[in-house]
């Protein structure tokens, strides 16, 4: 049965399917050519993920892209079951991943650990979104608090790129370039109004991030940071088989059940960061939907819930997957919406936006000349996208404060959460807005200091 909201008029249609609303390409929703090829170029991030496998699992380069697109296949289903997103990794978590997995052996003990940990997150995720607990958790839960987790996430994605042996130092100049670059076209008020004036610029502005990674290809081997890509012909050839055969439950067999125990905290802790993103979606999509008054944005974090804790659910067994499967990848989101608010002559539907973006990644994953091509800037990609996302995170964290006292909880909660971890800083701010709040927890205090409706 194909039904549409009544809200507001000119929302994108769907089949309605419990509390799935499935949209399909070309019938719900136009193919967005800007978002396409922007994604056929960004998988240069999903890619990333290789080397983040084969360190810790000693994985062959075949069974980890066959993980790559296996996941990749996945990210379509936020969108076609009605979650207006473009989802990615629960990057944030993924250095206590990391930790906990490798205080296991090398080889099949680390393979379980990996398997219980994302096993166990799935199942969780799905039982609150089954549940309804999601939402209500999304609400109950006091901005001051919001706001740190938030914040915190920004500021720990920025970490990542800075750290000392971190990416930065291993591509100063083209990263530098590469987002001053990125940043002055998707946030400048003066590329803007460059946009607004000029035909040339608005289609410039219409292709995203996909002038950004043609950049970094000719920048990095330019001033000596990467060599020249070796373009290879062909279609990509992941093996499956190898993947199945000796890195999954297929193949080792199902983790010892204490291993579901002693992961528990690492799964409670890793939920805070992606309870981090889901506040966030619901963020971005908000103001989107302020100025888009020609379609309804439903975002429900329960149905998010059900389908990223889906997904995890699903990688643990076929594809255990270090970089984890998130609600959102923020820096995309932002460039999508950016594109979105610009009107329907821009986008048609938001729909559009984020499916295309990843029917793009899904075909560059598939071609061995796009695949070849990135693969010497991964690590250029992977900071660009933590440093769009930590950029939005910080700005949103903030304007979740309504007052000075939640902005000064949310600054100690974010310093703890980039140096402690999430666990010791949700902790933490429980405890600032008890003390501080008291009878007042849930409700805290507004001003006009930081009340995001205040026009600031």
């Amino acid at each position: 049965m194909s039904s549409t909201p009544s809200s507001r008029t000119e929302s994108s249609p769907y089949y309605a399917l419990g509390p799935f609303k499935i949209r399909l390409p070309f019938k719900h929703y136009r193919i967005e050519w800007p978002d396409y090829f922007q994604g056929l170029l960004m998988c240069a991030v999903d890619l990333a993920a290789i080397p983040l496998m084969t360190e810790l699992l000693g994985m062959p380069f075949e069974a980890a892209i066959a993980i790559v697109m296996l996941n990749g296949l996945l990210y379509l289903v936020h969108h076609l079951l009605g979650d207006p997103v473009i989802p990615g990794w629960i990057t944030p978590a993924i250095p206590l991943l990391i930790a906990y997995v490798e205080a296991f052996n090398p080889g099949v003990d680390r393979i379980h650990a990996l398997i219980a940990f994302q096993m166990t997150l799935g199942l969780l995720v799905m039982i609150l979104g089954r549940t309804g607990m999601a939402t209500k958790v999304v609400h109950m839960i006091p901005n001051a608090i919001k706001s740190g987790i938030i914040i915190g996430a920004g500021i720990a994605a920025i970490a990542v790129v800075f750290k000392e042996g971190g990416r930065f130092d291993t591509y100063p100049i083209t990263i530098s370039i590469a987002v001053g670059v990125a940043f002055y076209l998707i946030f400048s008020r003066h590329f803007t109004q460059l946009r607004d004036h000029n035909k040339i610029w608005a289609i410039v502005g219409k292709l995203g991030v996909f002038p950004i990674i043609v950049l970094a290809v000719i920048v990095a081997p330019l001033v000596g940071e990467t060599q020249l890509p070796n373009i290879e012909w062909g279609i990509t050839q992941p093996d499956f088989i190898l993947m199945w055969t000796q890195y999954t439950v297929f193949g080792v067999g199902f983790p010892p059940p204490m291993m579901f125990l002693t992961v528990l905290p690492t799964v409670l802790a890793a939920y805070i960061v992606v309870f981090g993103d889901v506040l966030q979606t619901k963020a971005i999509l908000e103001e989107a939907d302020e100025i888009r008054q020609d379609e309804d944005i439903d975002y429900d974090a329960n149905r998010s819930h059900l389908i990223f804790g889906g997904r995890n659910l699903f990688m643990s067994i076929f594809g255990p997957d270090v970089t984890m499967c998130g609600p959102l990848w923020a820096a995309m989101q932002v460039v999508v919406v950016e594109r979105y608010k610009q009107g329907t002559m821009a986008m048609k539907s938001i729909f559009g936006g984020s499916g295309s973006f990843r029917w793009g990644t899904n075909t560059g994953l598939l071609l061995l000349p796009i695949v070849s091509l990135v693969q010497p800037i991964l690590g250029v990609a992977l900071a660009l996208t933590l440093l769009i996302q930590g950029f939005v995170s910080v700005r949103i964290g903030v304007m979740e404060s309504r007052s000075q006292r939640d902005l000064g909880i949310a600054g100690v909660i974010a310093a703890i959460l980039t140096i402690k971890g999430a666990a010791w800083a949700f902790a933490i701010g429980v405890a600032l807005t008890a003390l501080i709040y008291g009878k007042d927890f849930f409700k805290g205090e507004v001003d006009n200091t930081f009340n995001k409706h205040s026009g600031l």
